[in-house]
């Protein structure tokens, strides 16, 4: 199916992803000393929250199996759910005080459970929890004001992914990703466009995951965020951001607006890649498998534009998702020692693969590269290529980044039918997440 045929969907506002962000400030700090796991004798009982697909949820019961044959003391009960429905229910539960004993944490919301109270310090449990093999770019990002509040379970980077096959039915060359700027990704674009008639376009938009962004202002040596949680940029370096969107649309070098919001809403196998409709699209590292599928074609990995072009370097290494435990668990030392075998130890890794991200224990993720599958193979491969010119981590985001999603999109909606110039969607963004993070 062609994804830009049809008539173009209507704009719209979106709800924000996490509903119940406001809920969760009044009621996380209601959780008090009541715990949510059991004792049955002399065996421990533990309950462990995750969100995921199947396949995940059959990986991780395998990895609770292995854990209780090698600590029959300890029982794990699993609690899983969809990526939608799984901060809903964590956060009635942890108002409830029902919060699971160990449950995974996105960054986008871990200062605001770890800033409650909701959240234990995993620092205080060095005898059950070996944290010496993580890697030093994403050791630190569960770290705030001295707690470790989230482990980070493994790693991705955003990155651009380029099919050559378009690039040559275009008959333009891939681009070299070691020293390419931003005016050779626009040009690059544009002349795949040009020279297809638009049969293929020469990018997906980027400016629907505020992750390009970050990147971006990364390399001037500016951030999304502050450790403070505050805005890190400037409003000149965001409009710059969105200049780039305003050539690519003149020059035909992404879809149009209508197109793009249909694609959006398709996700990652209906994107211009997945449906050999471009040449490029901006992704996760750990997205290279499904997308190299669905498109029946070898995608290649690239290096983000500007990496050369300024002052330093602005990709980074993002933690997946991150263990945590709850700061009400009844058996915190057990809860850690489980955190510590999903962490370290080979039967967890090789059942896990790169599901949770390349294993953020540096020992593992060399533990199982030979067991990938050849997607994850080269995003491996990649993300060692890179790691060398990564300058830092960034900081947990602020309480409210959760609403930061819908707001990327839609200023980059208003932006792209042409209802905002780049500097006025600057400063509604600007004033939208500093609405939604408290930081205005």
């Amino acid at each position: 199916m062609n994804p830009f045929s049809g008539s173009a969907p209507a704009r719209r506002r979106r709800r924000p992803l996490l509903a119940t962000t406001a809920a969760v400030a009044a009621l996380v700090m209601a959780a008090t000393a009541c715990g949510s796991s059991e004792s049955d004798g002399d065996v421990v009982e533990l309950r462990f929250s995750w969100w995921g697909a199947d396949d995940r949820h059959s990986t991780m019961q395998e990895a609770i199996d292995v854990f209780e044959e090698q600590n029959p003391g300890i029982k794990v009960s699993p609690d899983y759910t969809d990526w939608g429905s799984y901060w809903d229910r964590l956060a009635t539960s942890t108002a409830a005080n029902d919060a699971p004993d160990i449950f995974m944490q996105e960054e986008r919301y871990l200062r605001e459970y770890g800033q409650r109270g909701a959240l234990a310090d995993l620092g205080q449990y060095g005898d059950q929890l070996d944290l010496s093999a993580l890697d030093p770019l994403v050791a630190e990002t569960g770290v705030l004001d001295g707690q470790t509040f989230g482990i980070p379970t493994g790693v991705n980077a955003y990155a651009i992914m380029a099919d050559p096959q378009a690039f040559e039915e275009a008959g333009v060359e891939m681009p070299d990703d070691t020293s390419w700027t931003w005016d050779d990704y626009v040009e690059i674009a544009n002349e795949v466009s040009e020279a297809t008639d638009g049969e293929l376009v020469g990018v997906q938009s980027m400016a629907y995951n505020e992750s390009g962004f970050q990147i971006f202002a990364r390399q001037r040596g500016e951030n999304l965020y502050a450790e403070d949680g505050t805005l890190a940029f400037s409003k000149e370096t965001m409009t710059s951001w969105f200049e780039i969107t305003e050539r690519l649309l003149e020059g035909g070098g992404q879809p149009s607006a209508s197109e793009s919001v249909e694609i959006e809403a398709g996700g990652p196998d209906q994107s211009v890649l997945s449906t050999n409709q471009g040449a490029m699209a901006h992704f996760w590292t750990n997205q290279l498998g499904g997308i190299s599928e669905s498109s029946g074609r070898d995608i290649e990995l690239l290096r983000y534009p500007g990496e050369t072009e300024h002052e330093r370097t602005g990709m980074y290494l993002k933690p997946a998702m991150f263990y945590a435990v709850s700061a009400n668990s009844e058996h915190p030392e057990e809860a850690a020692k489980f955190v510590d075998f999903m962490l370290n130890s080979e039967d967890a890794a090789e059942l896990t693969l790169s599901d949770l991200g390349l294993p953020s224990n540096v020992d593992m993720r060399e533990h199982i590269l030979g067991d990938l599958p050849p997607a994850d193979e080269r995003s491996a491969a990649f993300l060692e290529e890179i790691t060398e010119d990564i300058v830092d981590g960034n900081p947990p985001p602020p309480i409210g980044a959760g609403e930061v999603v819908e707001i990327t999109k839609r200023t980059s909606d208003d932006l792209g039918f042409g209802d905002l110039t780049p500097e006025e969607a600057a400063e509604q963004f600007i004033n939208d997440v500093s609405e939604a993070t408290g930081s205005s």
